[in-house]
């Protein structure tokens, strides 16, 4: 399993371009948050701890969280209800997920937010 992980690794350009990658991935996610006048907002305050891999935000109530996921869900995205904890959305965007599904994402984000601010 993990020979076939690394030669999927070096089939992506390696660890520099997954890095790079996955930058872009969570950029398109963080940027749809921080631009939407605070319609979303991030659950880790400090921009640098933000993850890469598990994207974590808050819509102003619950019922448009449900309403969010619903919509999503519509879209193919699914598994975005965050923690039992936490609530809100977590979008976890690990290696395997391609920048498109990201980028999908944050559209979703910003159509969301127009419609229901």
């Amino acid at each position: 399993m993990l020979l076939e992980t690394f030669r999927w690794m070096e089939r992506q350009g390696g660890l520099a371009a997954i890095e790079k990658r996955n930058g872009e991935k969570a950029k398109a996610i963080y940027d749809a948050v921080d631009e939407s006048g605070g319609f979303y907002k991030g659950t880790v305050s400090d921009k640098a701890a933000r993850s890469h891999m598990n994207l974590t935000f808050k819509l102003p109530s619950d019922e448009l969280t449900d309403k969010f996921i619903k919509e999503a869900s519509a879209k193919d995205m699914v598994a975005l209800k965050g923690y039992r904890t936490v609530g809100g959305i977590r979008a976890s965007i690990y290696n395997g997920m391609p920048v498109e599904g990201c980028q999908l994402l944050a559209t979703h984000m910003r159509e969301f937010a127009k419609k229901n601010a």
